[in-house]
């Protein structure tokens, strides 16, 4: 794959999993991420991927790691936006407000600064792709994450309105919806929700198993691969669309 690619919060988790699936197919590589050490530990890791700190809901900051990417590689032909947070966790109305602003900032206004500052990239690279990061939760509702729940729906809309308005550009516009994926952020999820609902963690771990058909999590590498094939050939015809990667989620804990 000859490709140029940046994935936003690519320093670990899915976006990590993305970035080393991309620069393994040949694709040269640049992430952006917040967490000094994992961008410390990748650069360690993986030299040949470019690890730049940017946040995504600082325009100034995303807008010059985009243009700073663009120019190293001479252009742009894959952007993945991948930065999303969980957000607060608790019956709506005991939220604070500045959290729910925060996660709605990350999650969507994130991903629409990084879809603003990309486009006049991808209009002049090869095969353009935008993909986003979206979730389950952007398809079912989820009962204690409110904030999360709206700011994924709302990509899911995003998702479908750009493929429409760049379409005759060439640029094509998808997001991944992965389920409970395997690692640190969905433990860190888990522990939030058992808090907020005062039950055991295990007794959550084994309710959102129990509502995916296949009965197992993902992994970041399974996304990752959905996120080769959307960047492949096979998929030049696709756009707009949403691919679920979750083993099949029937319902959404709690």
């Amino acid at each position: 794959m000859i490709a140029r690619v940046l994935v936003t919060a690519g320093a670990s988790g899915i976006g990590l999993a993305h970035a080393r699936a991309f620069a393994a197919e040949g694709a040269r590589v640049a992430v952006t991420d917040i967490d000094e050490a994992a961008l410390a530990t990748l650069r360690g890791s993986d030299p040949a991927i470019l690890a730049h700190r940017a946040d995504v809901t600082d325009e100034g900051a995303i807008t010059a790691a985009i243009d700073r990417t663009a120019r190293a590689f001479g252009g742009l032909d894959i952007v993945c936006a991948n930065a999303g947070t969980g957000g607060p966790a608790g019956a709506l109305e005991t939220l604070d407000a500045a959290e729910w602003r925060a996660c709605i900032d990350v999650n969507l206004t994130g991903a629409f600064l990084t879809a603003k500052h990309a486009i006049p990239h991808l209009r002049e690279g090869t095969d353009p792709l935008l993909l986003f990061t979206s979730s389950s939760a952007g398809l079912f509702g989820y009962p204690g994450r409110g904030p999360y729940n709206a700011a994924k729906w709302a990509l899911t809309g995003l998702t479908k309105t750009l493929a429409m308005e760049l379409g005759p550009d060439g640029i094509r516009v998808n997001a991944i919806a992965p389920g409970a994926v395997e690692g640190e952020r969905m433990e860190r999820v888990l522990a939030d929700e058992a808090a907020a609902h005062g039950r055991p963690v295990e007794e959550m771990r084994a309710q959102y198993v129990k509502g995916v058909s296949m009965r197992s999590w993902v992994t970041a590498e399974e996304i990752a691969a959905t996120a080769l094939f959307l960047a492949s050939p096979g998929a030049r015809r696709i756009s707009g669309q949403v691919i679920s990667v979750d083993g099949h989620t029937e319902t959404l804990a709690p």
